[in-house]
């Protein structure tokens, strides 16, 4: 995959031989460039990163809510809930309900 964008800043990046070489490596079963393929890594640790940044947000946020609310899920009725949607979807079952929250301590 080709990364685009409006500008491209030069940089210089030392790399410890064997770290080059496995990337080289790589590189190479992946049909690219060594550049090409360094550029698409370092895009996706980026895009690794903001997502558990969100994820991180979007979790502090749920845990403000519930404890605003005073209602929440119990870990065990998610499970099961999500194990039920798996068979589900092999057509081994009917759709699951949805969960119903219970009061918070």
């Amino acid at each position: 995959m080709h990364i685009r964008s409006a500008a491209s800043t030069p940089t210089s990046l030392k790399l410890p031989a064997a770290i080059k070489t496995q990337l080289e490596e790589d590189a190479q079963k992946a049909g690219v460039s060594l550049h090409a393929y360094m550029v698409q890594t370092l895009a996706d640790s980026v895009r690794r990163t903001r997502l558990r940044e969100a994820f991180t947000q979007d979790s502090m946020n749920a845990l403000s809510d519930m404890k605003a609310s005073g209602s929440g899920y119990e870990l065990g009725d998610v499970r099961a809930y999500f194990s039920d949607w798996a068979k589900h979807r092999k057509g081994l079952q009917a759709k699951p309900q949805d969960l119903t929250p219970t009061q918070i301590g």
